[in-house]
Parts: structure tokens; C-alpha cells; sequence
């Protein structure tokens, strides 16, 4: 078993007090005997008990508040010399971590497993992290950090300028995520990153093994890249209150993150948000159905408990009942299972009674339930206190019943999926987008449609969203494709897609003059 230290200051520092990445294993048995022994042993056992235990993944160091104090100042104190750092130089770990990733690949996705991510979210995660660092993306990410553009009389440079001090909180249900936004050391910030306790293994792992020795070896500043694993509260209260801190880089929901962006503004600091999600998926009448419904089915990975999923979809009434047909079977075919050693989609549900709630508002509010709606166990049979709950579809007549339902317009965080059935019409298109672009969040917006007329219009006016995806997973992941960000109440006020590494940096121009021209004649009016 692994134990990881914190790391400050390019420092590796133990700590009196350790936190424990603990299997999926004790809440798939939650009446087991491994389990009982576990909960007495975080009581009452040793350290050498604790480690020896099945269902123990890993230990980490936790953080003081006078550490966490002391990652900030080694941070600030690496800024100038990583601006001092020459973009390239800078960029050319990309290749180091895209190597170091592939070789740590099956271990970390073990561990998300462990931790209870299904197999398909593990490997989305890890996609999006090799997409952003394959070496044929350097070329693209230079250019968004720096152009030079030639006139007649100057050298035009526009340059991005790193805010400086960049703490992440990363989410507990994506902790790689949390690597990404650490990708902010390449326009030259410094980082302190949180490690949650619930996802101590993987992130812990990764951050160890892959990000930390790269940085090492290419010799960056003491100071660069801090990490700790700390209590929520008390380390989010320090990054507000520090004057050392430039910008917090927050996962988690939309409550909590606008509250936070308004506690930053106050302070004089930036907040770049990753928050809950709502994305919203248009089925035309001449979509592909087998392709449009495998990736519906994405809404049930990790039974819906992702901010990325599809949440809701609006499905052209005359391809509606085939749709919901087909939509059905394929759901019902889902079945529970153990993310350590299979490939189910599905996952336990943190929010079974909000679950029931939604659902049954939005019955009583007119929808009919298609299939699903049962907690269940881990093998699928019926239990009122099951863990898992069966992939639900509900259908959902008009535009204007749907708006006011809660399982359409807010963020549903369990395998629900409403189907969103319009009146034909000439406008109906027009309708669509109209619904679309009236989500109060956006992450993602998909479409399935042949008609290229039908494809330029979603192209061109769903203005909701950071991602467009047209004829693809809804999930997945390209190069070149920012993997996170959002409008609304996905991202807040700034919202937008988010390459990380310009989120952290700000647009600086700069005019060299290559002529030798007159100050006074520069200046319209000047002698």
C-alpha cells in the first residue's frame, strides 16, 4: 500500500495525522465483516493494521493549517522565477507527461476504479489528460499563449501573462480533472492543489508518480507545484484570505461555486469554475438511432453522477416512439456492478431520496415514466435501500410542460433521463434552440441531425455551452477540444470553454516599433 506526503516546496513532508483512501469494496458490503473491521481499525487500530487491510488503498499525509500556509509562500515565491522561464521550455514537459501518463496509465485507472469510478468515466478522464498533452497539441497551445503578428511598422505580440498564484480544488467524483487544472504551470503560474480525502488514491498517484517527477526533471522552480491533502473548509478559508493567492480553481456545484466567485471578487481575486451541469441533447428527425441512442446512454455512466452526462433530450416527434423504443431496451439492459473488476456503466447513488423526489414531481407534473425508477441492489434485484437505482426515462410532452419540471431544468445527479417530446411545426427548430439556449446552465449541447441546413443553425445560434457536439459522444473527448468549461451556471459571469492554461493567464499586447518613426507623428494630430 501506498503512503503519500505532502509536497511543498519541492519538500516531501509527513504529517502526525494521516487520511486513508478507502475501496468501493466497503460501501458495495457495507454489512460485511472486511467492512466492520475497517470502520473499528479507523477507530481504534494501527497504522500497521490499517495498512495491511483489503479495503485500505492508500494513506496520505493530512495538512495543518500552518503547512497549507507554508505551500503559498513557496509558491509565491516561485512566480518570478517562473516567469522567467521561456515558453518553450515551459511547454516542452509535454511530451515527458504524455509519456509518464501512458506508462502510469493501467495504475491509475485501477485506482479510480477502486475508488468506485466505472471503467468508461476512468477512461474519459484519462482521455481528456492525453488529448491535452500529446505532443501534436504543442504547436496549438503555443499559439493560443503567444502570437507575433508583422506590420508595416511594428511587431505586434500578444502574450499570455500568468496570474501567479493558482490554488485547485478539485471534484471528488472526477479527481483527474484536478490534473488538468494543473496544467496551469504552463503558462507559468504556481500551484498548490487539494487532494480530497475521497479520492486520496488516485489523484495522490498521479500527482506522485506522473506530474511531480516530470516537473522535477526538467528542473522547475522550487515551488512550482504544491500539494496537500486538507480539510475543505479550513484550506478555502486560507486561499480567500491570503493576499498570496491570485486565483482559485473550484470544481463542485453551482451553489457553492457562485458563492465562491462573489467571495473572490470581493478580495480582489479571480475564481475559474467547473460547476454542475445540464446539457441538453436535440435528436432531429433524420438522426442515426442507433448512434443517438448509445449516446443518450452515456447519461447513465456512473448512473448520471458526472456534470458532463447528458441530463435531458428534445427528440423530433416523428422519430419520438422509435426513439424511446430503442432507448428503453437499452437501458434495461444495464445492470449494476463492481467498478473494480468490470465494465458496468453504473455506479452507487449518493442522492436516492433526491432521486425520488425529482422523479416523482415530474410524474406528477404529466410525465410517464418509460423504464427504471427502482433502487436496487448489487445484483440488480429490487431493495427499498439498495445502492444503485435502474437508468430511468421519462417522457416529457411539450416544450412548455417541460420548463417548469425540475428533472429537465436543474442539474439531476442520478440516472434520469427525460425525454422532451415538442409539437410539430414549422418553427419547431426554432422552438429547439429557443429551449436550449434558455438552460441556465452550460457545459454541453449535442445534436444528431444529416440535414446540413439543421447543423449550421445549432452551430451557429445555441449560444448556451462551452462544447458543441454534433453527431458524437456526448462524453467524449478530441484533440485540440478544451475539456472543461461551461456558461451560466456551469462557469459563472466569465464562464466560457476553458483550456486551463489560458483561464490562469491574462492577454497582454505588446507593440515593438521596427521603424524609426517620430513620436509626434505616431499620434493622430501629433506636429
Amino acid at each position: 500500500m501506498s503512503h503519500f506526503p505532502l509536497y511543498i516546496g519541492n519538500e516531501r513532508v509527513d504529517t502526525a495525522e494521516w487520511a486513508y483512501g478507502v475501496s468501493v469494496r466497503a460501501v458495495l458490503d457495507p454489512t460485511g465483516p472486511e467492512t466492520a473491521r475497517l470502520f473499528r481499525l479507523l477507530r481504534e487500530g494501527s497504522e500497521e493494521e490499517l495498512h495491511a487491510h483489503p479495503y485500505v488503498l492508500c494513506s496520505a499525509a493530512l495538512a495543518t493549517p500552518e503547512l497549507g500556509q507554508a505551500a503559498l509562500r513557496a509558491a509565491a515565491e516561485a512566480v518570478p522565477k517562473l516567469r522567467a522561464v521561456p515558453l518553450d521550455r515551459r511547454l516542452s514537459c509535454v511530451q515527458d507527461l504524455h509519456n509518464a501518463f501512458l506508462a502510469h496509465r493501467a495504475e491509475i485507472s485501477r485506482l479510480l476504479r477502486s475508488e468506485g469510478c466505472p471503467r468508461n468515466l476512468a477512461e474519459a478522464q484519462l482521455g481528456v489528460i492525453f488529448d491535452l498533452v500529446r505532443p501534436e497539441s504543442l504547436e496549438h497551445t503555443r499559439a493560443l499563449l503567444r502570437q507575433e503578428i508583422t506590420t508595416a511598422g511594428h511587431r505586434i505580440v500578444l502574450q499570455r501573462q500568468p496570474d501567479g498564484v493558482v490554488c485547485v480544488d478539485p471534484p471528488a467524483n472526477a479527481p483527474l480533472f484536478g490534473l488538468i487544472a494543473s496544467l496551469v504551470l504552463m503558462a507559468g503560474n504556481a500551484v498548490v492543489v487539494r487532494v480530497p480525502r475521497s479520492c486520496a488514491s488516485s489523484l495522490s498517484y498521479a500527482l506522485h508518480n506522473v506530474i511531480i517527477p516530470v516537473f522535477e526533471s526538467r528542473g522547475a522552480p522550487s515551488g512550482s507545484l504544491n500539494v496537500l491533502c486538507a480539510d475543505y473548509e479550513v484550506t478555502m478559508r486560507q486561499w480567500l484570505d491570503s493576499p498570496l493567492v491570485d486565483t482559485i480553481y473550484y470544481f463542485g456545484s453551482s451553489e457553492r461555486g457562485l458563492a465562491l466567485e462573489r467571495k473572490c471578487v470581493e478580495r480582489g481575486k479571480k475564481a475559474i469554475l467547473e460547476l454542475s451541469g445540464n446539457d441538453g441533447v436535440l435528436v432531429w428527425r433524420d438522426a442515426d438511432l442507433d448512434h443517438a441512442v448509445a449516446a443518450l446512454i452515456e447519461a447513465f455512466y456512473a448512473s448520471g453522477q458526472t456534470c458532463f452526462s447528458p441530463k435531458y433530450a428534445i427528440v423530433h416527434p416523428a422519430i419520438a416512439d422509435d426513439l424511446l423504443a430503442r432507448l428503453e431496451a437499452a437501458a434495461s439492459a444495464l445492470r449494476p456492478g463492481d467498478p473494480e473488476d468490470s465494465d458496468t456503466v453504473l455506479s452507487p447513488v449518493l442522492r436516492a431520496t433526491a432521486f425520488h423526489r425529482c422523479l416523482n414531481e415530474a410524474l406528477g407534473a404529466g410525465a410517464t415514466k418509460i423504464c427504471g425508477g427502482n433502487q436496487v441492489d448489487l445484483r440488480g434485484e429490487p431493495d427499498p435501500r439498495g445502492l444503485f437505482i435502474e437508468p430511468t426515462v421519462v417522457r416529457v410532452n411539450g416544450f412548455e410542460p417541460a420548463g417548469t419540471i425540475a428533472a429537465v431544468r436543474e442539474e439531476t445527479f442520478f440516472p434520469l433521463l427525460s425525454v422532451v417530446v415538442p409539437d410539430d411545426g414549422p418553427d419547431l427548430l426554432d422552438r429547439g434552440i429557443d429551449f436550449l439556449n434558455g438552460n441556465t446552465y452550460g457545459l454541453r449541447n449535442s445534436l444528431w441531425a444529416e440535414d446540413s441546413v439543421v447543423i449550421e443553425r445549432f452551430v451557429s445560434e445555441v449560444v448556451n455551452g462551452g462544447l458543441l457536439k454534433v453527431n458524437d459522444s456526448h462524453m467524449g473527448h478530441g484533440p485540440h477540444l478544451p475539456g472543461l468549461g461551461g456558461t451560466g451556471r456551469s462557469g459563472g459571469v466569465h464562464g466560457e470553454a476553458a483550456y486551463p492554461f489560458l483561464r490562469a493567464s491574462r492577454l497582454q499586447a505588446v507593440a515593438i516599433a521596427t521603424t524609426k518613426t517620430h513620436p509626434g507623428k505616431a499620434v493622430p494630430g501629433g506636429q
